[in-house]
């Protein structure tokens, strides 16, 4: 797993509208103006949070044959892979960490009923 992917889409998941962004863009790919206002959110700062999603690798844009300056954001697929995996492994560890901590705390629990 790389480290510094991770730690860019940890980054990018850090900020409440870049979250928010992400839910809505997990809904239908939008444009950055659809973005911003429901985020109530000005364009510059839409914006800055849109390159920084793109940047960790979450969000891509396109244009629509229509019309080349429209740009339409969406999730990138599999942009989540390395964050699951991050998130399955220390799950694991965790649940592995406890249950050899519970039948520790068990065994001497049992070893002072004893007589």
């Amino acid at each position: 797993m790389n480290s510094a992917r991770l730690d860019t889409v940890f980054a990018a998941l850090a900020d409440p509208d870049r979250r928010r962004a992400v839910e809505l863009l997990g809904e239908r790919p939008r444009s950055a103006g659809e973005l911003a206002s429901a985020l109530g959110l000005a364009a510059p700062a839409m914006s800055r949070h849109l390159r920084l999603l793109k940047q960790a690798g979450l969000a891509q844009e396109s244009h629509p044959e229509f019309d080349a300056r429209v740009r339409i954001y969406s999730l990138k697929e599999g942009a989540m892979a390395d964050l699951k995996l991050w998130l399955a492994e220390t799950e694991a560890l965790w649940t592995g960490q406890l249950a050899a901590f519970k039948a520790h705390v068990e065994g001497k629990a049992k070893a002072r009923k004893k007589p």
